[in-house]
């Protein structure tokens, strides 16, 4: 039997991931009751397509759950006290030269359950979060990404 995967998280991701599932195991889970007995009311399932929907939504909720559960039991939370502040980290937030745009980015380095590319916030596991992970300011760091190597020079590093 396989060891189950590790989530290695920021204190505030575990806070949204409990908040996420409360939410869904007592508000979305009554939105859905609700819905199911109100397509019941309209009567032969075969062909009613707001049954198929709360059930499917239903399936999809209950999924999400045991997934943020399994999360939730297997997360390992990062001390900041114990990593220099100087070092990337899990929960750094890291300004960087990005030499192939020729533009200086920002991440906050996060476990791979709270990543959110859209909004800078990368994960340990992804090619250029594992590049930055353990370097230091002044460091020049060139970094396999599935394009092709990217190039970046560490500007700052903060918590």
């Amino acid at each position: 039997m396989s060891m189950p995967k590790k989530y290695v998280m920021t204190y505030e991701g575990v806070i949204k991931l409990e908040q996420e599932l409360e939410n869904l195991k007592t508000v979305k889970r009554r939105e859905i009751t609700e819905k199911i007995k109100t397509a019941l009311s309209f009567g032969d399932l075969s062909e009613n397509s707001e049954y198929d929907s709360a059930k499917n939504e239903q399936a999809f909720v209950e999924g999400r759950i045991v997934q943020l559960e399994n999360m939730l039991k297997n997360a390992t939370i990062i001390d900041e006290d114990e990593v220099p502040p100087d070092v990337v980290s899990i929960g750094s937030i890291v300004r960087v030269k990005d030499y192939e745009f020729d533009e200086e980015v920002e991440y906050l380095i996060v476990g791979s359950a709270e990543a959110d590319p859209a909004n800078n916030k990368i994960s340990n596991e992804s090619p250029v979060g594992k590049g930055l992970v353990g370097k230091k300011v002044g460091d020049i760091l060139e970094i396999q990404i599935p394009d092709g190597i990217s190039k970046y020079k560490i500007l700052s590093v903060r918590r």
